[in-house]
């Protein structure tokens, strides 16, 4: 998908996600990690991707701001956001008949920030 100047004030905040998403995932890819799946829900809110690093399920939160305005990208993953996504872990490990005490597991963070077409990408392992 590209995204230009032209086209972004007629983007909704829902495609605005796809994309993100999809750069997040790509990145990761290129560091080794394998795509799972994406945008799983549950009754407590959703993952926004599931990969693969060796035999470690990795549940990645994708945060994506223009500015560092209002404290930027990695800032909007509140606690009220982390406690959603753990509640998620656990519900997906458990549809997949796993036991979350024993599958070698973590929640990363991929934050974008500035450029839509380009953007500074941090990621955190391992981040709550």
């Amino acid at each position: 998908m590209l995204w230009t100047k032209q086209n972004t004030s007629t983007k909704t905040t829902k495609q605005l996600g796809d994309f993100t998403e999809e750069l997040a995932s790509n990145f990761l890819q290129k560091q080794g990690l394998t795509f799972v799946a994406k945008n799983v829900h549950c009754r407590q809110g959703e993952l926004d991707l599931i990969m693969n690093d060796g035999n470690t399920f990795v549940f990645v939160e994708v945060k994506y701001r223009k500015s560092t305005q209002f404290g930027g990208a990695i800032s909007a993953v509140s606690a009220a956001k982390q406690t959603k996504v753990k509640h998620c872990v656990t519900f997906y490990l458990q549809q997949q008949g796993l036991n979350e005490y024993n599958t070698p597991c973590r929640i990363d963070v991929v934050a974008l920030q500035g450029n839509i077409e380009q953007p500074d990408i941090t990621w955190i392992k391992n981040a709550f």
